[in-house]
Formats: C-alpha cells, structure tokens, sequence
C-alpha cells in the first residue's frame, strides 16, 4: 500500500508546503542552480550594505536605492537576530520563518465556521511558483504581517489597524487594507501606530523620510505595464533603452515621462474607484474586508511604474486570505494570480534577459503576466462591486450600523442572563 500522503489527506498541505520550502532554501543557498540571474545578490550586497548603514544609527540617505518607508529598517536589521550565521543565511532564514508564520495563521483560520482550507492551498502553492525571489525579498515578511492584519480582521480591529499601521511603515502597500475597514477602531490604531513610530525614527535615525524623493523619482520600470509600450515601440524604431536606473532595470528615452506619467493617473483614478466603492458600497460580510483588500491591492499592482516579481506575493498572500472564507467571490481572481506567478517566474528570473532586450519570447512574456494580472483586477473589481453594492431599486440592505447595534443588543440581553443558565 502507497503510504505517500496525498494532497486532500490532513498531512497532504504540510507535507507539500515541506517539500517546496526545502526546494526554495536549497535554491537560495545555492545547492540548486535555478536558471537565470541569481536573485540572492540583492540581499548579500544591496541588502547587506543597507545593514552596515542601518547599524551606525542613520539611514542611507546617499542611496537611491533606499526607496522604503522607515519601518523596514526592521526588516533589514533583523538577520542580528542570528549572529551565529552570516547575513544572507540569516535572512533566507528569516523569510522562511516568516513563511511559516503565514501558513500557520491560515491553518488556524481554516478550522473555524464559514471557513476553508483553500486559503492555505493557495499559500502553499503559490509561494513556490515564484521560485527562489520569494526568500531573497523581505516582501515575504511584509505580507505576513498584511495577512495576519487581515485575519485579526473585524474581530480585533485595533490589533487589525496597528499591523496595518505597521505593515504601511515596512512598505507602504499594506495601507491599503483599511479601504474596507468598518468602524473608527481600525483607523484610530493604524493612526496612532503610524504617528509614533514615524515620529520616533525621526528623532533616532536621521533620514527616515528621504525615500519620499527617491520614489517621486523612478520611471518606467521594465516589467511594469507601461513599459508594453515601449517593447513595442523598440521594433518600430523608438530611439531609446534600458539601464539599471534607481535599483531596478528601467526604459530612459523620449516619452518615457508621459508613461510614467500616465500610470500615476491610472493609480489615482484605482483610488478613485476604491472611494467611489466605499461610499456605495452597503454589504459588508465577514470576507469583505479581505476581498477589498486584495482588489485594492491588484489596483495598485497592476497601475504601477514597477511589477517587480517579488509584488506577486502579496497577491498571493491576500488571495490566500480571501479563500479562507467559503463564502469569498475572488475565487477567480485568484486562480489568475496563481497563473500570473507562474509566467513570472519565466520572466524573471528565467529569460529576464530577453524581457530586457524586447526580444519576441521577452514581450510575449510580458504580455501574458500583466495581462492576467489586469484579468485579475477587473474580475476582482466588479465582483467586489456585484458582492457590496445594491443594484438601483433594490431593497435597502442591513447596514453596518444596524448590524452592529443589533449585536450590541443581543450582547446586552446575554449580559442580563443569568450566570446559572
């Protein structure tokens, strides 16, 4: 008899999650030679030179690269943690610790009432299609603590705020999970977690805000949206190139600022619809909040100046969220971040060089991943839309503030119970 566990049994989910994490740590550590550049640079030198920066008590305020927010100072400090190893082991580490972490929140998830195990699946899964990228980024630490935000959820708002406070900090994106927030708790705790840690890296680290000009600064990245125009437009004749231009490989030349510019406007309109959203939206169910955070989160990809490779992952770890409740509609949506991770990891790092040179394979690359990932955003939108907002003449629906006063009524009717019942 096969004694192999099978993916649907109760061991199938951590022993698949085993084999694919020690497949990536083999990667990383470079055991496993995985095809293309070698993604563990930016940690051994650019996050490695950040460290040493870090530790005399400022921030590199003459690197360019620096582009986060204050609180990934954190991130970047935390291989001290393991002054036994050297730092890159240490990080690759960490992220698979924080890997972990993530798992062991949805697992947690999965038992409880109107709740599922597909949202682990999705983790498992989708992690490793992105390959070794995943554990040589700290976006990996920052979307478990957008995951654990998000399942603190409606029942421990502030603790839901002050993560997502803490996650803005790291890398500004988490942020976005408030947008379906319901109550003031959760934007008091976001609020005053980002006040005081902002103000204190400001009083003990000079330069904690000099990423604000770095970013106001970047252009068209190479995989990003935008930049299809410009793979195009090199076989038509366009007098321009790519060079490595604030950390990332970037397209310089004429009209590069009208794209850049233009993708600043499609994010502000993305914002636009998610305000538009929350005035009409009136529906709000326990998986809401998930499901507006990764359509906001999508919104925000996908308009972009830069679709690193390492951005996936938070889509995966939001989708991930959504199918922990059997109820949630971004069931297709995910599927297609599932399918976008897997063109990604073709187009970086496997055949990065021909996305670079807009070669035929390099562009029809580019096509399919961004193409899935806008598939995703507009699937993902007007099913939040369909799911929360009333069609004209229909009947008013239950509001929050009902919902919530009822709950408090039925609180204080158990509270007059008596104990012995």
């Amino acid at each position: 008899m096969d004694s192999r566990p099978s993916p649907t049994s109760p061991t199938g989910l951590p022993a698949t999650w085993g084999v694919t994490r020690l497949v990536l740590l083999l990667c990383v550590f470079q055991v496993i030679v995985f095809p293309g550049p070698d993604v563990t640079t930016d940690v051994s030198v650019i996050y490695q030179g950040w460290y040493d920066v870090l530790r005399t008590g400022t921030f590199p305020r003459g690197d360019v690269t620096w582009q986060y927010p204050p609180a990934a100072a954190l991130a970047i400090l935390s291989p001290a943690l393991l002054p036994f190893l050297d730092y890159a082991s240490a990080f690759f580490v960490l992220a698979f610790l924080a890997d972990l972490a993530v798992l062991l929140l949805l697992l947690n998830a999965g038992p409880r009432p109107g709740r599922s195990s597909r949202g682990a699946w999705v983790w498992v899964v989708g992690v490793p299609l992105l390959g070794p990228t995943v554990y040589a980024r700290y976006d990996l630490m920052v979307t478990a603590v957008a995951v654990a935000a998000l399942l603190a959820g409606a029942r421990h708002p502030r603790l839901m705020g002050a993560l997502a406070g803490l996650g803005a900090l790291l890398k500004v994106w988490p942020a976005l999970l408030l947008a379906g927030a319901v109550g003031r708790r959760a934007w008091g705790a976001a609020a005053v977690t980002v006040g005081a840690l902002s103000a204190l890296f400001a009083l003990a680290m000079p330069g904690a805000f000099a990423f604000l000009t770095f970013q106001r600064d970047r252009g068209t990245e190479v995989e990003s949206l935008g930049a299809l125009v410009f793979h195009v437009a090199r076989h038509l004749g366009w007098q321009g190139g790519t060079l490595l231009h604030y950390g990332s490989v970037e397209f310089l030349g004429p009209g590069v600022d009208v794209v850049s510019d233009a993708a600043l406007g499609l994010t502000a309109a993305a914002f636009g619809w998610v305000l538009l959203w929350r005035l009409r939206a009136t529906r709000f169910a326990p998986h809401t909040l998930a499901d507006c955070a990764l359509t906001a989160v999508l919104l925000f990809t996908t308009t972009s100046r830069v679709i690193s490779p390492q951005y996936l992952v938070w889509l995966v770890g939001l989708a991930a969220v959504c199918l922990c409740f059997r109820a949630s509609r971004m069931g297709p949506p995910a599927a297609l971040v599932l399918a976008a991770s897997l063109v990604t990891v073709l187009e970086f790092p496997v055949w990065f060089q021909h996305v670079v040179v807009s070669d035929p394979l390099g562009v029809a690359l580019l096509f399919l991943r961004n193409g899935l990932l806008v598939a995703a955003t507009v699937t993902a939108a007007v099913r939040l839309w369909r799911s929360t907002v009333p069609r004209p003449g229909s009947p008013a629906p239950l509001t929050g503030r009902r919902t919530r006063a009822t709950r408090t009524a039925r609180t204080a009717r158990t509270e007059e119970t008596p104990a012995s019942r």
